[in-house]
């Protein structure tokens, strides 16, 4: 073949490679109509609030401290640092794909004796013989289906940073939750051990009044029943708190026991205003390191479909060998052979399984896109239950504070009246019951809008910082690595961060 002839034959093979892979592009899905979803409760600026340390706003150095430790020391956030370097691995077999895919050394030989026992001893013959080669193969990407291999990883790696970005959100949110949860248990003890100490004296008074015959028994069994029941309330709110206490360490990466954090907390709730949103909803949603989870999930799933269709196509590689033979008999020289030229690989018997392999991948888009869309609406429900309960949180209170003053009045009324001889007991206890209630639902609702707060928060996406190599994993665990395995630049390398949302993945 005349060598121009071959030059335009390997110009053709290479514009063919060069051609648009097989497949949809992936969009992300349309969310207009989240700019029509505008509750009142939310106001528009130009600028949204930096959420990534939102828990310095409680100016608590306990909970600053508790959160730093979890973010170092938190197994969940490790793993997902993990599935990082893992996806960074998946990237690189993707890319190494689009290079010749065989490159394979073959090598033998052989010690041969032989021996005749009939013929003279000429005939004993000992040689050697080997040969070795060297075969390359390159499978041009003619329809795209390494390219879309690697945009698929791609996408998968954006996806699990965003999704460890995610474990920081939940993981901050937790550890909030659990240590004003923790706080409010705590002051919840202290208002029934103080109610149970006030009790106990009314009961110790119908006793000495009911021994003297001057009360009778019905106000003794009614104070000492009252004082019973409050005193029992107090074991299962320290189990609570124990519970409480045992799922931060869990969250910090220790055993359950005794957190020297909480050593010298006292139960004093934060008094926080609630937070302004000052961005669009839609703004802050498709922000959500959620969101942009489902969203590169969907990306990487719509690259599948363009493998999945490669596969109706015939593969065409340029394959090569260098080969060599040779032996130690006389008369026989070493043979050196080269060979190459085009192959064809094309899997036309089986269509139907092929199709229908591109039906699977192309189902499993819509159902990551469904996801995506899901995604999204639960971030404006969670948004809006969070927004809502804080408004809801906060008129309770003032309601409950207005009534546990009623009741203290009420108590104190009563008991004066009791003394003066102007009621019975039953006024006092009834009066006692009342105060008791009203200051655990008051300490019960004050918690519930902080946890509120704290929702809002997380349902914003707030709570995460990029990831860094440094941050993913400790150098404890990347020495760990590089002793088990060959890493290469890979627990070294910078991260890539993800497209801001609005760029195409």
């Amino acid at each position: 073949m005349p060598r121009l002839s071959r030059s335009l034959i390997a110009t053709a093979l290479l514009g063919a490679a060069a051609c648009a892979p097989l497949g949809p592009d992936f969009r992300e899905p349309d969310t207009e109509w989240l700019a029509d979803w505008q509750p009142a409760l939310y106001r528009r600026d130009d600028a949204a609030p930096d959420l990534s340390q939102w828990w310095l706003r409680f100016e608590d150095p306990v909970l600053r401290q508790l959160i730093d430790t979890a973010r170092q020391e938190n197994p969940g956030l490790r793993i997902a640092g993990l599935r990082i370097l893992e996806s960074r691995a998946l990237l690189g077999i993707a890319t190494g794909l689009r290079y010749p895919q065989v490159q394979q050394i073959n090598a033998s030989g052989a010690w041969v004796s032989r021996h005749n026992d009939e013929g003279p001893g000429d005939g004993d013959r000992d040689f050697r013989t080997g040969d070795a080669s060297f075969d390359v193969g390159w499978e041009l990407d003619f329809w795209g289906r390494f390219r879309r291999g690697i945009e698929s990883a791609d996408a998968a790696y954006f996806a699990s940073v965003t999704n460890y970005n995610d474990v920081q959100v939940l993981l901050a949110a937790q550890v909030a939750s659990l240590y004003y949860g923790y706080k409010t248990t705590l002051q919840r003890i202290e208002i029934a051990r103080r109610n149970v100490t006030l009790q106990k004296r009314s009961f110790d008074i119908t006793r000495q009044l009911f021994e003297s015959g001057q009360d009778s028994e019905l106000d003794l069994q009614q104070a000492r029943a009252q004082y019973l029941g409050t005193q029992a309330t107090i074991p299962a709110l320290e189990l609570a708190m124990k519970q409480q206490r045992n799922a931060l360490c869990v969250l910090l990466g220790r055993a359950p026991g005794d957190l020297p954090e909480l050593a010298r907390v006292d139960s004093t709730l934060p008094t926080l205003d609630t937070p302004s949103l000052r961005a669009l909803p839609a703004e802050l949603l498709l922000r959500r390191p959620d969101v942009r989870t489902a969203a590169w999930q969907a990306a990487a799933q719509s690259a599948q479909i363009g493998l999945a269709q490669a596969d109706l196509y015939p593969a065409i590689s340029l394959v090569g060998t260098i080969g060599w033979s040779g032996n130690s008999l006389d008369g026989s020289g070493d043979v050196v052979t080269v060979a190459g030229g085009p192959a064809l690989r094309w899997d036309i018997f089986n269509y139907d399984r092929i199709e229908n392999n591109v039906r699977v991948q192309d189902a499993r888009l819509q159902q990551a896109l469904e996801a995506f869309r899901n995604s999204v609406l639960n971030a404006t429900r969670d948004i809006d239950d969070a927004a809502n309960r804080i408004i809801a949180t906060g008129t309770s209170q003032s309601i409950l504070d207005e009534s546990l003053a009623a009741a203290e009045r009420s108590l104190a009324i009563a008991t004066r009246r009791y003394r003066e001889g102007y009621s019975d007991f039953q006024r006092v206890l009834d009066a006692q019951a009342a105060t008791f209630a009203q200051s655990d639902r008051a300490i019960v609702n004050r918690g519930d809008h902080v946890a509120a707060i704290i929702g809002l928060y997380q349902a914003l996406g707030g709570g995460w910082q990029q990831a860094t190599i440094d941050t993913v994993l400790p150098a404890q665990i990347r020495d760990t690595l590089r002793e088990r395995s060959d890493w290469g630049e890979l627990l070294d390398a910078p991260l890539v961060p993800p497209p801001e949302p609005g760029s195409e993945p």
